[in-house]
């Protein structure tokens, strides 16, 4: 991995206003070490502390707002191989600043590579969850099947989190009789490696490869020819 040149950016969603306090970037930092460790450039993008405007379009700035964010973060997003979306679970779902950068990304959807194809083809995405209430699969499941959806490829166990016991307690990372909570459970820390390795590894065989073919899967593909002839007496359904 020393040589691959993968660079990964990682979007910490909490609600916090300050992000050295969140128990989400704690988690992201594990993956951040793993990563560095081999050769992987990382940045974290904190998207409270920019001005993020609501909207599934590239520059909201077009259309009435008076201040975007987004276009240069975007920069960031195209110049990365890795991107994980890292949220706390609040009501057993994602955040909402979670659910912003999810429709903004969607709002770039339109954009393609010099193939034809999304212009995500060729970016591997993951999930990261904290919290201390139910939802880190439902989190994980949401945010991964809308990245899948937009052309990231998900490698096998692309997420990882962890909760603490059901209702009010502490959340990953804070003090408790002398001990970081979560820090030492065995399932939080397997996942977390797992799907940093498996995301470094698949953007490692993508880029290598030159991203995903372009037989039969770019905007064309179906007014080329691909499409069945329905009435013909030799289809099956």
């Amino acid at each position: 991995m020393a040589d691959s040149g993968l660079k990964a950016i990682m979007f910490n969603c909490t609600l916090k206003k300050q992000p050295r306090k969140s128990h989400t970037q704690l988690l992201l930092t594990a993956s951040e070490s793993i990563m560095r460790k081999n050769g992987v450039a990382v940045e974290h993008v904190h998207p409270v502390s920019h001005d993020i405007a609501f909207g599934v379009q590239p520059d909201m700035t077009d259309h009435g707002w008076p201040k975007d964010d987004w276009p240069s973060i975007w920069e960031k997003v195209m110049a990365a191989d890795i991107v994980i979306l890292g949220t706390p679970i609040w009501l057993g779902e994602k955040s909402s600043v979670c659910k912003l950068v999810i429709e903004r990304l969607y709002g770039m959807s339109g954009k393609l590579n010099d193939k034809g194809q999304s212009i995500f083809y060729g970016k591997v995405g993951g999930a990261v969850v904290t919290g201390n209430e139910d939802g880190i699969k439902h989190s994980a499941m949401s945010i991964l099947y809308a990245l899948q959806h937009l052309g990231f490829t998900i490698p096998p166990q692309a997420d990882c989190g962890w909760i603490g016991e059901a209702g009010p307690g502490p959340s990953y990372g804070d003090e408790v009789g002398g001990s970081r909570a979560g820090f030492d459970n065995e399932f939080t820390q397997r996942n977390t490696t797992i799907m940093t390795w498996n995301l470094m590894h698949m953007a490692q065989l993508l880029k290598e490869s030159g991203g995903l073919p372009n037989e039969g899967n770019d905007r064309k593909a179906w007014s080329a020819g691909c499409r069945f002839d329905f009435e013909n007496p030799d289809y099956r359904a």
